[in-house]
């Protein structure tokens, strides 16, 4: 073995191994630090690459479920106001029926009518204000609403539109309605009674498309959840692991500044053979 002042293999083979233990730190600590074992690129490619594509996947989902949540709103809203047109069909029913008693003195019969004039222009304001962010399923000339489904938006979940404005195809009642004789109330309770038929059908159907709205967006979640939980298998640091392997490194750096400490004093001994 020669000995040399200027060339200490020793000290250069304990600091080649003490910069690879630092460097298994960094790496080490940067997994505690973020709860990430591929944190980016630089740490697996290939990995990051597919974590990423399913982030963006989760992240359009979120688009899904806002539109999903918005279209319930909008029927829930269509769905109050109707049940609310068909309360208020039921009591011009009974009006109606009341105002075709033929025995009636004109006092009582000009009551019922104000009474079903005043529910008659209930209706239309309940479907006025049937609006939720500027959609309304119950308005005259109401459109059919389309709502994300996927995440590539390329399939839609449709809801139809419902209109029951007065005079309309589903509330057949007119604008002008009355009971102003005891035929014309006789009439009426057939025209009022349709209308509650296809009131009551129209409101089946919004029942049926807030259902569908509500389980797509079940649907939605659970798939987000699924995705989400993949993306942490790929990518999710082991938090004992890398505990272990930090407590492991700490002890293996002590040691290695220890080798580097005794290779740096070996050219010393050198000294003693010049006295």
């Amino acid at each position: 073995m020669s000995f040399s002042v200027n060339t200490n293999a020793g000290a250069m083979i304990a600091l080649e191994d003490l910069s690879a233990t630092q460097q298994q730190m960094s790496r080490t600590q940067n997994r505690v630090s973020t709860g990430l074992s591929v944190a980016t690129a630089k740490d697996n490619g290939a990995v990051w690459a597919i974590a990423q594509n399913e982030r963006a996947q989760i992240s359009a989902l979120d688009s899904v479920k806002s539109s999903l949540n918005r279209g319930s709103s909008i029927v829930d809203v269509a769905l109050s106001a109707g049940q609310s047109v068909s309360d208020l069909l039921n009591q011009m029913k009974a009006q109606a029926l009341s105002a075709s008693d033929t025995s009636l003195d004109a006092t009582s019969r000009q009551a019922l009518s104000t009474n079903f004039a005043q529910l008659r222009d209930q209706i239309a304001k309940a479907v006025q204000s049937a609006s939720f962010d500027g959609a309304n399923l119950l308005n005259a000339g109401a459109q059919n609403l389309a709502f994300l489904a996927n995440a590539d938006g390329t399939s839609a979940l449709t809801v139809q539109a419902q209109s029951m404005a007065l005079g309309g195809s589903i509330v057949t009642v007119t604008a002008t309605a009355s009971l102003a004789t005891a035929t014309i109330a006789s009439a009426m309770i057939s025209v009022v009674q349709a209308s509650i038929i296809n009131v009551n059908a129209a409101l089946g159907s919004l029942g049926s498309s807030s259902n569908q709205l509500t389980a797509q967006t079940t649907s939605v979640l659970d798939l987000q959840d699924t995705l989400t939980t993949g993306v942490g298998n790929l990518v999710d640091a082991n938090m004992a692991k890398e505990s272990a392997a930090l407590q492991a490194l700490q002890t293996k750096q002590q040691l290695g500044i220890q080798a580097l400490s005794i290779a740096n004093q070996a050219p010393q001994i050198l000294l003693s053979l010049f006295k």
